[in-house]
């Protein structure tokens, strides 16, 4: 996860991600003064939502970017119940132990499953609720279908020869073992379909190139980031019949052994 985020656009464009989000977050069973960490909390639209549900609790993010901690740290300048990190979810370890972790957006761009569930479990309390959102099996297949065409093109092609991209889409079956590993119960793993239309050529390309392509667009110079944005809306577009984010999103819900 070597991309940096542009956190400005993420904000803006975000919307998708933070309406599953506030869905994700109902699965907490929280009493109001637990101490919860948000894994991936990007720019904190989620984590905002979480705070509202522990008015005696509090919350520690971190997120991988550091322009995303940066534009979360303005969002939570005035409240002290709320603590921003930069970090690796594969190797974090909060100042203090957690009852629960919401995570939404974050694990598909984290290649090491194992190491991820590994670490989490070991910062989770025992009994502690683990609650996530992420893309899974057969996530955006007509977009990655869409990027192929275009980087194979004789252009784009010695750029992404031998680069398998920059995601895990896991399916819930190899997640549910990968929690039995780690010493999780109570696990439930399932995949759910959540097309997004997007609202015109111009949004789609906006959006493939703050949120989708961002570690495609490091193998090539800044001139030609636009262009592959726009290359992959229309080959999209083509595809689908309309600017469609084919996202299947992979659910977690397990508890570290009590």
């Amino acid at each position: 996860m070597s991309h940096e985020w542009n956190a400005g656009e993420y904000e803006r464009l975000a919307d998708p991600m933070t309406r599953w989000g506030g869905q994700v977050l109902e699965r907490l069973q929280l009493n109001g003064d637990e101490t919860v960490m948000d894994g991936g909390c990007g720019t904190g639209r989620v984590t905002e939502q979480l705070l509202a549900k522990l008015p005696r609790g509090k919350v520690i993010g971190v997120d991988f970017s550091s322009q995303m901690i940066e534009q979360a740290k303005e969002r939570f300048a005035k409240e002290p119940r709320v603590t921003l990190y930069v970090g690796d979810l594969t190797t974090f370890t909060p100042p203090e132990p957690i009852d629960a972790i919401l995570s939404t957006a974050t694990f598909h761009w984290i290649k090491d499953h194992d190491k991820l569930f590994a670490q989490l479990a070991k910062i989770l309390k025992p009994g502690g609720q683990l609650v996530a959102q992420c893309g899974g099996a057969t996530n955006i297949a007509g977009v990655m279908a869409a990027i192929a065409e275009i980087t194979h093109a004789p252009s784009y092609a010695a750029a992404f020869s031998g680069w398998a991209g920059p995601w895990l889409y896991a399916t819930p079956e190899e997640t549910k073992t990968r929690l039995e590993r780690v010493g999780c119960t109570g696990i439930h793993t399932w995949l759910n379909p959540e097309p997004t239309v997007l609202t015109s050529r111009e949004h789609l390309a906006d959006y493939l190139q703050t949120i989708v392509l961002g570690q495609h667009l490091l193998r090539l110079p800044p001139d030609q980031h636009r262009p592959l944005a726009e290359a992959v809306s229309d080959a999209i577009i083509r595809r689908a019949g309309q600017p469609l984010i084919d996202y299947v999103r992979l659910n977690i819900v397990a508890r570290r052994a009590a």
